[in-house]
């Protein structure tokens, strides 16, 4: 999700039918400007607006929002959960092993490997998370 895609907090928020405070604000601000934030990464920025903000809140809202599905918590392995409001699509992502930079990718052009699992046992398939590992262009170069 780009800025210019970026719908204001309390429309966002109400949209999921969660109450808008001004923590949850702060929360999603947070997130929309920075893809792919840790829960620490947005208690700093929110704590750096809201003095009196406590990490439990933020992650309360994270929690909140996730569940609501405002936002998508990815898991890249060996590192902290991270947040970011790109919901609405099926897209995947980039971990840089060298450095953990994280970047989105969309979908697999053409027919859908990622949808098409070896065996199903039964599932019927809607999405898939995907995660490539390599090195950004930037610890290419120290390499």
């Amino acid at each position: 999700m780009t800025a210019q895609q970026l719908i204001p907090a309390e429309v966002a928020i109400r949209a999921r039918g969660l109450r808008v405070t001004e923590s949850r604000r702060a929360v999603y601000d947070a997130l929309a400007g920075h893809a792919h934030a840790s829960a620490d990464e947005v208690f700093e920025r929110v704590r750096s607006q809201l003095e009196s903000t406590s990490r439990q809140s933020v992650y309360n809202a994270l929690g909140d929002f996730t569940t609501a599905g405002l936002v998508r918590r990815i898991e890249p392995a060996g590192h902290p959960m991270l947040f970011e409001l790109r919901v609405d699509d099926n897209h995947h992502h980039l971990v840089c092993t060298g450095c953990g930079a994280v970047k989105d990718v969309d979908c697999a052009v053409g027919p859908s490997p990622c949808l098409t699992p070896a065996d199903t046992h039964g599932f019927a398939i809607t999405t898939a998370e995907v995660t490539y590992w390599g090195l950004c262009p930037a610890c290419s170069a120290k390499n």
